[in-house]
C-alpha cells in the first residue's frame, strides 16, 4: 500500500471513529436544543430585535412561508452586499463581481447549492467572504436543519398541525449549535496552520531568490462553517485543495 493510500484509509477510519463516537452525545444535545422550553438571554435579545414571539407556534403553512421569506431576504441582502463590496478597496473588496455574477452567487449560497462560478482570490473581498458568504453559510445550513426538524415533528405528532416556530428554531440552531462548533473547528484549523488574517496579497522573497505572492484572508474562520455547511465557496479558487485552506 502506498503512502497516499495509507493516509486515505487513516482519514476514512478517523471520520468513521468520530461519527460513531459523537453521534449519541451530539444527537442528544440537538434533541435538547429543539425541545427546550426556555430561551437564552442572547436569544431573547435577538427575538426582540426582529420582533419574534418566541412562544408562538406555527402550522406547516406558516412555517413554510417563514422559510421562503427568510430565504428571499437572504438573497437580496447577499446580492446587494456583493455589489457594494466591488466599490471597496482591496483586500476588503474586488472589482470582479458583476450584477449577473452577484445574483448567481446570492442564489447559490442562499440555497446551499455549492456553486462557485468565480476565482475567489481575485473576485471576492474580505467583506464579501465574511459578511456575505460567511453569514449565508450559517443561515443556509440552519434553514436546512430547521426544515429537517419540522419534518421530524410532523411525523412524530401527525395529529397536531403545529410544528414549532421557524424563527426560534433558526436562532437556536445558529446560537446553540453552529457557532460553538465553528469556534472549535476554527481553533483546530488555526493550530494546523490555516491562514486567518485581514491582510491583502503580500510579496515575499523565496530561498531561491525569486519573489512570490502569498495570499491572506479570514480563511480559518470561514473554512470552519464552510466545511460543516457544505455550502462551498472557498476563499481560493481550488477551495479546500489549497494549502492555505487545507495544510
Amino acid at each position: 500500500m502506498t503512502q497516499w493510500g495509507t493516509a486515505a484509509w487513516l482519514q476514512l477510519a478517523a471520520v468513521a471513529f468520530l461519527t460513531v463516537f459523537l453521534h449519541v452525545p451530539l444527537g442528544d444535545y440537538l434533541a435538547r436544543v429543539y425541545t427546550s422550553e426556555g430561551s437564552w438571554r442572547l436569544e431573547r435579545a435577538i427575538y426582540r430585535i426582529v420582533g419574534v414571539q418566541a412562544d408562538g407556534r406555527q402550522r406547516w403553512t406558516k412555517y413554510l412561508s417563514s422559510v421562503l421569506a427568510f430565504s428571499a431576504v437572504s438573497v437580496l441582502f447577499l446580492y446587494g452586499l456583493l455589489l457594494v463590496q466591488t466599490h471597496l478597496p482591496e483586500p476588503w473588496g474586488h472589482k470582479g463581481m458583476t450584477p449577473a455574477l452577484a445574483f448567481n452567487t446570492a442564489i447559490s449560497f442562499t440555497t446551499n447549492t455549492s456553486w462557485q462560478n468565480y476565482p475567489g482570490e481575485s473576485t471576492l473581498g474580505h467583506v464579501g467572504l465574511v459578511a456575505g458568504l460567511g453569514v449565508q453559510a450559517f443561515a443556509s445550513l440552519a434553514v436546512g436543519m430547521c426544515v429537517a426538524v419540522a419534518l421530524i415533528r410532523g411525523l412524530a405528532q401527525y395529529q397536531n398541525d403545529e410544528i414549532g416556530n421557524f424563527w426560534v428554531d433558526l436562532v437556536r440552531t445558529v446560537v446553540r449549535i453552529l457557532l460553538p462548533l465553528s469556534v472549535v473547528v476554527t481553533l483546530i484549523l488555526l493550530v494546523l496552520g490555516v491562514v486567518n488574517n485581514f491582510h491583502g496579497p503580500q510579496g515575499v522573497s523565496t530561498i531561491a531568490g525569486s519573489r512570490q505572492t502569498l495570499l491572506g484572508g479570514p480563511v480559518a474562520t470561514w473554512e470552519s462553517i464552510k466545511l460543516m455547511s457544505g455550502d462551498g465557496g472557498g476563499a481560493f479558487n481550488v477551495n479546500s485543495a489549497h494549502p492555505f485552506e487545507n495544510p
